[in-house]
């Protein structure tokens, strides 16, 4: 999509010259593959790597635009959100040294943006769900300003019909309404591609779709979303739900999202996945096209089928068939989807060397992988590790059930090692790339796994801005030494950045377990809550979780010293609650609420997000404050004592 000038898509003439195009692109790659054209017999491999750009505190700062200028480097691309950046490694050659100077290549690319966006003292992170972003950093202001993002959006919203709803159950649950498809832009990945020849496509497509299970758990790098536990690799589900175009009142009929696994093994060509997409997802896009495909062939010209590749480029499978054209040359390749960015680059590359590995190597251990799988049980299986990591159970080809771990332990490290080697990677590479990957799966220290137990390991002391401000820090700071995951030790409170950082706005400490009541519910209930819950605030609200009001403490102890509630009639809620309440936003700073507080006299803050109640706060939430930075304050003059004292 990056390499068009798309313009948002109309009815009538423009859609079917843009549909004609497109049909003709399918035409002439069928007449290419009929005829040998497709190259075969080598084997390339490339990767795109994604990052997220931070501020000073470690929370997503706008800095791609500024970083791009600064870089000045073709291999630099924007991404959807302006805290993202993308670049694109030299495809080479399947063999050598390939994968040992992917990793270089890695490493020189992050520490030219570390050093650009140094000089605004921010950071650079590898991380598939970045721990501090937030909802609120998801507005159409922080879009890249590019016309084709804002046209992405405007499509998706389209053919949706309404809102976006996420709803993901893990150890926690994460229910969210966003008005955009920028909640995409939490999920960063290494897509690394491996070129196939057209005859062996759909054998190697089929693998490509059996091995995304251990892959996923192998790599699980994401499990945690606006600070809730959810899957080992939330990105599956995120990224599935913030690109679906199915209106949700279409309940009865099976549409397919636009993000998906696929729905069936392939039998004999990359057409058959070219077709499926072109019958089931509508064109999102046109742009303007110069180039007959046919006219090309004709004049001995490699043509670039441009239509194809963009609507190709708006149907997100996991596992995505690409038509590309290298050293004058046309190929087709898979390209990988499921891997995370982050934990490190080395990681990165041994996720890709266990995938490149089985890809080479499970084919001529099992053959076709539709006589010994069904395609359910792979795509279980994927779901079962995105979800559990790598204590998913798996159905494996040989008939075999168990955790991911012990199959990859029995089976898959042997297979992929010894394929490595078999197409000649340097041995070194093999043994530092398949190490990491042996000691991560005897650890179980994944990313994920990491990053969850961090987050325990933080404690209950700690606000949850705190323990995320934390994880980000240590991850940042882990990354740079570029030492696999499984060797790190977990993140601790004192890496946590500053109180000022952790309570600059509301909605990084607002309370969000809330208890309320309805307003036609019995006064007597209300007096209940408080004193079970020891609670001083009740709010009240409707049926769409809209505040209408809200009880307190004072008001309770006023009516009853009044003798208000003696009367033996039940007291519905409406009748004492207050109305007029004051309310903020999610996005207000904490200076601006004490400040509203202090004039208003009020001793809590409702805080709403367009209509609805998320949270709450209380004059008990500023004293806390006061304690962690006094106790902050208290450190650093000890500090300073102990310091001057030395001297």
């Amino acid at each position: 999509m990056g390499e068009h000038d798309v313009t948002g898509m109309v009815d009538g003439e423009q859609l079917r010259h843009f549909m004609r195009r497109l049909l003709g692109d399918v035409r002439a790659l069928e007449k290419m593959l009929d005829e040998g054209m497709i190259e075969s017999g080598v084997r390339r491999i490339g990767a795109e790597q994604e990052l997220f750009l931070l501020d000073s505190s470690y929370r997503p700062a706008p800095l791609a635009m500024q970083a791009l200028e600064r870089l000045n480097d073709g291999r630099f691309t924007t991404e959807l959100a302006q805290f993202n950046l993308e670049f694109n490694l030299e495809p080479r050659v399947f063999g050598g040294d390939c994968l040992g100077r992917m990793e270089d290549d890695i490493v020189e690319l992050v520490d030219k943006v570390r050093q650009v966006v140094s000089e605004q003292k921010g950071h650079v992170a590898l991380s598939g769900i970045l721990p501090t972003l937030q909802k609120h950093d998801l507005g159409l202001e922080m879009m890249t300003p590019n016309p084709r993002y804002r046209i992405l959006n405007d499509a998706l919203s389209r053919l949706r019909g309404g809102d976006y709803e996420f709803y993901i159950k893990g150890q926690d649950e994460f229910i969210v309404k966003h008005d955009s498809v920028m909640l995409e832009a939490c999920n960063t990945s290494f897509q690394v591609h491996f070129q196939v020849g057209p005859e062996e496509f759909a054998r190697l497509y089929n693998v490509s779709q059996v091995v995304a299970a251990p892959v996923t758990a192998l790599a699980a790098n994401s499990p945690l979303l606006f600070g809730k536990r959810l899957w080992h690799e939330t990105r599956i589900a995120l990224l599935e739900q913030s690109i679906d175009t199915r209106p949700t009142r279409h309940h009865m009929r099976d549409l397919n999202p636009r993000v998906t696994f696929g729905t069936q093994w392939i039998d004999d060509s990359v057409l058959e996945i070219f077709r499926e997409d072109i019958a089931r997802f509508r064109l999102l896009f046109a742009t303007e096209l110069d180039e007959d495909p046919f006219e090309a062939l004709a004049a001995g010209r490699v043509p670039g089928l441009k239509a194809l590749c963009l609507h190709n480029g708006t149907v997100y499978r996991w596992n995505r068939p690409c038509y590309g054209i290298s050293e004058g040359k046309p190929h087709l390749r898979i390209e990988n989807r499921v891997l995370p960015a982050g934990p490190t680059p080395a990681d990165e590359v041994a996720n890709a060397a266990f995938w490149f590995g089985m890809m080479a190597g499970v084919i001529d251990a099992y053959g076709d992988m539709r006589e010994k799988m069904s395609f359910d049980d792979a795509r279980h299986n994927f779901f079962a590790a995105a979800r559990h990591g790598l204590d998913a159970p798996m159905t494996w080809l040989d008939g075999n059930s168990g955790t991911v771990r012990e199959i990859i332990e029995s089976t898959l490290l042997p297979l992929s090692r010894e394929a490595l080697q078999r197409h000649g990677i340097r041995q070194q590479d093999v043994d530092r790339y398949m190490g990491i990957i042996e000691e991560r799966v005897r650890t179980r220290r994944t990313g994920a796994t990491w990053l969850l137990q961090s987050y325990t390991g933080l404690g209950t002391n700690l606000a949850a801005s705190e323990k995320l401000s934390a994880l980000t820090a240590a991850t940042v700071r882990r990354q740079e030494a570029n030492e696999p995951v499984h060797t790190w030790p977990l993140a601790s409170a004192e890496e946590r950045t500053s109180w000022r950082d952790n309570y600059l706005k509301v909605s990084q400490y607002m309370t969000t377990d809330l208890i309320t009541v309805n307003e036609g519910e019995l006064i007597d209930l209300v007096a209940s809550v408080m004193d079970w819950q020891h609670l001083r605030h009740v709010p009240v609200e409707d049926n769409e979780h809209r505040l209408v009001g809200l009880v307190t403490r004072r008001t309770m102890m006023r009516l009853l010293g009044s003798g208000a509630l003696r009367d033996e009639d039940p007291v519905p809620v409406s009748q004492i609650m207050e109305r007029n309440v004051i309310t903020v936003s999610p996005d207000t700073l904490t200076l601006d609420a004490i400040r509203i507080m202090g004039e208003q006299r009020i001793s809590c803050l409702p805080v709403i997000d367009g209509e609805k109640l998320v949270g709450i706060i209380t004059e008990r939430d500023f004293m806390d404050i006061a304690r962690d930075l006094l106790a902050e304050k208290l450190k650093g003059e000890d500090t300073h004592s102990e310091a001057r004292a030395a001297e």
